[in-house]
C-alpha cells in the first residue's frame, strides 16, 4: 500500500519551516510519519530550515547519480529531495516535505499520492517576515513578492490550505489535522 506525500508549498517566508518543525515535535516519534530533509546548495549557517547543505558540485554529482526523487532550482540555489522518500512511501508511510510551487506540476505527475498543502500568509506579514529574516535585500524581497503574485495554484490540483498569517500554533494544528486525516484515509480530500 502506497503512503501519502504531504507536499507543503507557499512563498518563502510563509512559515513552512516553522510549521514543519512544530509538526515534527508532535509526530517525530510516530513510525507512520517521516519528515523529508531537503538537500540545498545553501550553507547550513544561512538559517531557516534544517537541511543538508551541499556545494553546487556535490549537488550536481548526486543529481547525475540519480539520488534525488525531486530536484529544482530557485533563487540561485539547487534543491533536492532524496530517493529515500520512495522507500518510505512504498512502506505506506505518510511523508511530509517542503516542496516548490514551481515544481508542483512535475511532482503531481510523478507522485499520484501527492497532497499539496498551500501555506498562505498576507502580503504585509510576508514582507515583514522576509525583512526580519535578513537574507535578502529590499529589492530581492520585492522580487519575491512579485513572483508570489504570479502563481495561480487554483489551476493545479486542489490544494488544501493553511492560513499562517496570525498564529503558527493555530496553523500547525490545521497542518497536523491534514496529516492525521491522510494517515487514516490515505487520500487527499
Amino acid at each position: 500500500m502506497a503512503g501519502t506525500l504531504i507536499y507543503l508549498i507557499g512563498p518563502s517566508g510563509s512559515g513552512k519551516d516553522t510549521l514543519i518543525d512544530l509538526a515534527r515535535q508532535q509526530l517525530g516519534q510516530d513510525s507512520g510519519v517521516c519528515f523529508a530533509h531537503r538537500y540545498i546548495t545553501r550553507p547550513a549557517s544561512a538559517g531557516g530550515e534544517n537541511h543538508v547543505a551541499l556545494t553546487e558540485e556535490e549537488f550536481l554529482a548526486r543529481q547525475r547519480a540519480g539520488l534525488f526523487a525531486m530536484s529544482w532550482a530557485s533563487h540561485g540555489c539547487h534543491y533536492g529531495i532524496g530517493i529515500e522518500i520512495n522507500q518510505w512511501l512504498a512502506k505506506g508511510l505518510t511523508v511530509v516535505m517542503n516542496g516548490s510551487r514551481g515544481y508542483l506540476k512535475t511532482a503531481l505527475q510523478n507522485y499520484p499520492e501527492l497532497c499539496p498543502v498551500l501555506i498562505e500568509v498576507s502580503p504585509e506579514v510576508l514582507k515583514e517576515r522576509l525583512a526580519r529574516r535578513g537574507r535578502e535585500t529590499l529589492q530581492d524581497i520585492e522580487l519575491r513578492l512579485n513572483r508570489n503574485s504570479q502563481f495561480d495554484l487554483d489551476a493545479e490540483k486542489g490544494c488544501l490550505r493553511v492560513d499562517n498569517t496570525h498564529s503558527p500554533e493555530a496553523a500547525s494544528q490545521r497542518l497536523l489535522a491534514i496529516i492525521n486525516q491522510h494517515r487514516r484515509q490515505g487520500a487527499c480530500a
